[in-house]
């Protein structure tokens, strides 16, 4: 296994590369610049596409266009960038238009700052634009990870014709880890395998393989059937898709639930209580959307577990759902910095000892 050390930013955008990426539109913000910088040199050549758009609203009516035509197509951001796209990225998610987002959170709101946040969770599972939808969202705690998701989020963006959301921290853009890459994807877009996508249509052809990507249905009978079958996507979504962590859980007396790198603080803190003889778990969701709400509920069930924790850099916002996942089986304390101060192992660990003495 040949492992190549490199920059969080770096390796992601190389990822997308080759997982058959040829087209990406984005602007400029930190902390993930190094991306559309990385791809405005890689991106020619292997023969693609890197346009730095006129603002993120822009990048995401392009991605819009050049997803529609059936191209594995990515844009990143930050966190003010992407509030930006959101109008744009309603229209990928109401036409069934697959394509690849980056969020790499910093603080907020606002402007905020250019470090690390956790604060965009409800933006990236609760929709964020306008409509009934939902993006298949990954939080991935690694490098490595990211780059293995990347691989999947393809695939599952084209299977069910979903815009994909990775849900990042500044941390994971900045830091450097060793990684290993997978091998280039040979991606050719397959117009028989995408009877849907807008890869040209001439007058005389046959009017039913004419691709029309559209979000819009005035009349309100279609606009319902419409999203009935959105609906019925994302259950199939919810059914088949949930990923998680579980570490340490069996038999553990406290359950810790974080995702993205606050995870892997966590998972430190779990060590140092384990030495001082406190048996403590950590369940972390890979995909925040769909959550997997089931997986949490059955680790918390344990006779053992006495409450949980959850652990987030923001204010609490995946606490909701963990809440909704326990329905109130166990009791749920919170832990959490805003205005990027990460949670260190210390606190953690202070935290679980005044749980145990009821404080």
């Amino acid at each position: 296994m040949a492992l190549t050390l490199m920059k969080g930013s770096e390796a992601i955008a190389e990822a997308a590369i080759r997982a058959g990426a040829r087209y990406f539109f984005g602007y400029p913000i930190t902390p993930q610049t190094e991306i559309p910088e990385y791809m405005s040199a890689r991106m020619p050549e292997v023969g693609g596409c890197f346009l730095q758009a006129e603002s993120e609203v822009a990048a995401i009516n392009m991605v819009y266009g050049a997803g529609g035509t059936g191209a594995r197509v990515i844009t990143s951001s930050s966190s003010p960038g992407v509030s930006l796209k959101q109008e744009g990225i309603s229209y990928c998610a109401g036409a069934n238009v697959p394509c690849v987002i980056i969020n790499v959170m910093r603080g907020g709101p606002g402007l905020g700052n250019i470090q690390a946040s956790q604060g965009d969770y409800f933006q990236g599972t609760k929709g964020g634009g306008n409509g009934d939808y939902h993006l298949l969202t990954f939080a991935p705690s690694s490098v490595q990870e990211f780059i293995d998701l990347m691989m999947v989020a393809y695939d599952k963006a084209e299977y069910y014709r979903i815009p994909v959301l990775f849900l990042a921290d500044g941390i994971i853009a900045q830091m450097m880890e060793p990684v290993e890459l997978p091998e280039m994807v040979d991606f050719k877009i397959d117009p028989e395998k995408k009877p849907w996508a807008c890869t040209g249509w001439q007058p005389g052809d046959d009017p039913e393989k004419r691709g029309i990507i559209n979000s819009i249905y005035i009349d309100t009978e279609s606009l319902a059937v419409h999203n009935d079958e959105l609906q019925a996507m994302y259950k199939t979504v919810i059914e088949n898709e949930q990923q998680w962590e579980e570490f340490n859980c069996e038999g553990a007396d406290y359950i810790i639930t974080a995702f993205g790198t606050v995870a892997r603080i966590a998972k430190s803190a779990i060590t140092e209580l384990k030495a001082q003889g406190i048996n403590v778990g950590l369940i972390r969701p890979i995909t925040v959307w769909p959550f997997p709400y089931d997986a949490i509920k059955k680790v918390v069930a344990q006779d053992s577990v006495k409450a949980v924790l959850d652990v987030e850099l923001n204010e609490g916002q995946m606490l909701e759902d963990v809440k909704l996942a326990i329905g109130g089986a166990k009791d749920v304390d919170f832990f959490g910095h805003c205005g990027s101060q990460m949670p260190t192992t210390d606190e953690i660990v202070a935290k679980i000892l005044s749980m145990k003495e009821g404080k």
